[in-house]
């Protein structure tokens, strides 16, 4: 059939009339417009027809009153369907910024043309403008009379049509999607139910107002009906929408509704998550079908891009599971089928329990054993959880008052909190009463809050977490690192401690990159006065790891999985417990754990004479009590050193020694003793039985006020060898497990001096003396390093380079790969300057695995 075309002669006519009238094409029940008149124009404020046009068939509804357009879309569908008059009042502003609503009402009729098609043309006559305050005269009465009805007709629609979008209410939209289901079926189509969120709205209106995200869901409204049809579509409330349409190309049409919505309100719009119920998995109802097609939307977890997800039978399971957690969450609490178990987190450096985490188990006496990810989204969802959290905080208090009873020492229980929790009570508040109501010291209970948590109303969360500190409970932010604003989050708010996500425990088999990671986070932490533990621990080699790096605490089934109360106490009374921290030894003991043993700035407090010297250097934390010595933490250089000049073995932390009042290391005793009674930082020169002189650094750490045993840091800083004047052989050689290469290298002439160790079994470094240092480096470089990391060597590792890091920040640290003898190994290369003549500088290479 073709289309309706004007002649040439007929369309400067119609387009030239001084009455404003229009003529509309009808097609699939969708109406277009064809030609607007001058008259039409001066009307609604357009300067010419084909913007006219264009404006009307893009949005037809744009400058319409949000309360009339369910009226004036249901009487244009009704017309574009059913044919016959057209008759009906709305309000609408200018296109030209004219302020205020004006009257107009639209009469029009449909004809047929020639070629059998149907045409509609409609006449508009501006009924004056809106008014709330009625006048005297005819006219001003007549208006009011005009604004009466519209406001009568507005409150009876109001019931089925959405204010906002003008789409069909929830209740409407349940009779229309029925009527659409049953019309798709009789075409032999598959109908689906699709639920549609626009993810992030909370946050959208945060940053631009609510004008603009009520702009966007009108936007995304308008989009929906276009591609479904207004009456298969509606708005069920704030960001959510309903539409139903057909199974076949359903993908497909998805994803240009995807495509579209990138591009509302000038591309400052929101990913859209989609579940789709198809009702040839069941004939649902309507209402059941939304239920479903929701929970198949809530199964989106990747909030960042737009995405679509059916319903499935598994999702049924779910959604069954989900209704017998929250009918049955009231006999669960009151006949505590919910139990309260506690896994122990551990002091780095003593071995001790330090607190202990509340975990939730519900033991179904019909289901079994329930795993907290099967009941608590379900709670959390359905915005009951803080029932849960406040029981599980109400059993912490009678077992932190049971402990009491039986002597045992008490440490801090950290509670875990979600979201929800502070939308439906002041949770702050709440805490805080029954924990003094209960007696319980408000530093024996700790808030744990997820970093996710903290996402949906930052600045609200934020002042909450300053309330519990105020209050004098700790807060911890838990989950550190699994998302994708930790660091943001660490600048604004002051949190008592990180626990770090198991996921960072889990790479440190699978490379060296994540070794560094972890160890600059904690080391950051550590800076800024936090605390820090590691969850997920279950090997030696990560628990030994995660201690020399300065991880306070750690946690993980390593050391014990989550325990009941009972289990706790008859440990105890058995003697196979695990020991509790004395509380008034805690202060110590996190002094002395939070020490990072690879990083020489926590040694000397941050004095600037410390800036040019390796950050690996062999470093140990000593107890001392009366005449005895106790290696309690050190790094690998430190217990090789002891080990080659002292025949010390420190591979058991903890080790024990007489002091040596006399012969090599008695000098550095009476330091270290000196230390321990004044405070003082001090320097030690040590001489050594070869002739070699040992120079280290002393700081007290702390004193233990149940013992009286002092904890002070050492630093080994280097060893000179008197007898032929070299400054860095002997100390190559206690930290040969350590360093790959040592350079010692005269920036004025390019001489240099390299220690090397190639075999860690070899007794002593290789000494090599040669000129020309940078023209040889990089021919070692072209051969040794990795081709995926040489030419970016190349290009940092000239003199040029190299003077301006030294001068703009003390010294130069890269990472790179190497090969040798056909393997590669992650290698740390640190150059600093020499002290105290600035004209050389120290290369070290460290071989991180």
């Amino acid at each position: 059939m073709n289309s309706f075309r004007y002649t040439e002669e007929s369309l400067p006519v119609l387009e030239q009339l001084p009455q404003p009238m229009a003529v509309y094409r009808t097609k699939d029940g969708q109406v277009y417009a064809k030609v607007f008149s001058r008259g039409f124009c001066e009307l609604f404020g357009y300067e010419e027809t084909g913007t006219a046009v264009k404006d009307m068939n893009a949005d037809m509804f744009r400058h319409t009153h949000p309360d009339d357009i369910p009226r004036l879309n249901a009487a244009i569908a009704k017309y574009a369907q059913q044919y016959g008059k057209f008759d009906v009042y709305y309000r609408t502003k200018r296109r030209d910024g004219v302020e205020g609503y004006r009257i107009i009402h639209a009469t029009g009729e449909t004809v047929d043309t020639e070629n059998g098609e149907r045409t509609g043309i409609v006449w508009f006559m501006d009924e004056g403008p809106f008014q709330d305050i009625p006048g005297l005269s005819e006219e001003a009465a007549f208006r009011q009379t005009l604004n009466n009805m519209l406001r009568e007709e507005s409150m009876i629609r109001a019931n089925r049509y959405d204010g906002l979008t003008g789409l069909p209410g929830m209740s409407l939209f349940f009779q229309l999607a029925a009527e659409k289901k049953k019309e798709l079926l009789q075409e032999n189509s598959q109908p689906v139910l699709l639920f549609f969120n626009m993810s992030g709205m909370k946050h959208y209106n945060a940053r631009n107002g609510f004008t603009e995200g009520d702009k966007l869901l009108l936007d995304f409204s308008r989009l929906l009906s276009r591609t479904f049809g207004m009456k298969n579509c509606c708005r069920i409330g704030a960001d959510h929408f309903l539409a139903i349409g057909r199974e076949e190309g359903l993908e497909e049409t998805l994803d240009q509704l995807f495509r579209e919505t990138e591009t509302l309100n000038e591309g400052v719009s929101l990913p859209v998550h989609t579940g789709i119920y198809p009702f040839r998995i069941e004939r649902a109802s309507i209402c059941l079908a939304c239920d479903r097609a929701k929970y198949a939307c809530d199964a989106i977890r990747m909030g960042n891009q737009s995405q679509y997800r059916y319903y499935d039978i598994g999702m049924r399971e779910k959604a069954e599971m989900r209704h017998y957690i929250l009918t049955h969450l009231d006999q669960a609490l009151e006949e505590k089928w919910i139990h309260v178990y506690y896994q122990p987190i551990v002091r780095a450096v003593n071995g001790m329990v330090c607190d202990e985490e509340a975990l939730s188990r519900w033991v179904d006496p019909e289901l079994g054993i329930l795993p907290p990810a099967e009941f608590i989204p379900p709670l959390e969802e359905a915005g009951i959880i803080y029932r849960l959290d406040l029981y599980v905080l109400d059993r912490v208090l009678e077992k932190i008052q049971r402990m009491e009873r039986e002597s045992l020492y008490v440490v801090p229980q950290s509670v875990n909190l979600s979201r929800s929790d502070f939308d439906m009570v002041d949770m702050a508040e709440e805490v805080r009463k029954r924990v003094d109501a209960a007696g319980v010291d408000r530093g024996k209970i700790t808030i744990e809050i997820t970093e996710s948590v903290l996402g949906e109303d930052y600045e609200y969360m934020k002042k909450q977490i300053l309330r519990f500190q105020e209050m004098g409970f700790r807060v911890w932010l838990d989950d550190f690192g699994s998302g994708y604003s930790s660091l943001d989050v660490l600048e604004s708010i002051r949190f008592d401690l990180l626990k770090f996500d198991m996921s960072f425990i889990r790479k440190l088999d699978e490379g060296d990159n994540s070794k560094i990671v972890l160890t600059d986070l904690i080391k950051m932490a550590t800076e800024m006065g936090v605390e820090t533990v590691c969850e997920g621990v279950e090997s030696e080699n990560q628990a030994m790891f995660l201690r020399e790096i300065g991880c306070a605490k750690l946690q993980g089934f390593f050391y014990e999985r989550p325990i009941s109360l009972e289990t706790i106490l008859e440990r105890f009374r058995e003697g196979t417990g695990m020991g509790f921290e004395n509380p008034q030894e805690s202060d110590y003991f996190a002094a002395i754990g939070r020490v990072n043993l690879y990083d020489l700035a926590v040694i000397s407090g941050g004095e600037d004479s410390f800036q040019n010297v390796f950050n690996t250097l062999p470093m140990s934390i000593i107890e001392v009590q009366d005449n005895m010595v106790y290696y309690t933490r050190a790094n690998q250089p430190y217990r090789d050193f002891m080990k080659r000049f002292f025949g010390y073995d420190l591979s058991k932390e903890g080790s024990a020694f007489p002091g040596i009042m006399e012969g090599p290391g008695s000098n550095f005793l009476r330091h270290v003793k000196e230390c321990c009674r004044t405070g003082r930082r001090t320097f030690t020169d040590e001489m050594m039985p070869d002739g070699s002189i040992v120079h280290s650094f002393i700081r007290r750490v702390g004193v233990n006020p149940v013992t009286d045993r002092v904890a002070v840091a050492v630093a080994v800083l280097s060893v000179t060898d008197v007898m032929d004047g070299g400054i860095y052989a002997s100390i190559a050689r206690s930290m040969a497990a350590e360093y790959y290469h040592i350079c010692y290298v005269n920036l004025e002439n390019d001489r240099f001096i390299e220690y090397s160790n190639p075999n860690a079994e070899e007794e002593a470094p290789v000494e090599n003396r040669g000129e020309h240092f940078f023209e040889v480096a990089s021919e070692h470089a072209r051969e040794w390093i990795h081709e995926a990391d040489r030419e970016r060597m190349l290009s940092r590792f000239t003199k040029e380079n190299i003077i301006r890091g030294l001068n703009e920040r003390g010294s130069v640290v890269e990472t790179f790969r190497m090969t040798h003898d056909d393997q590669s190994m992650l290698v740390r290369l640190k150059i600093t300057r020499a002290v105290p003549d600035n004209r050389y500088m120290v290369i070290g290479v460290s071989i991180l695995g």
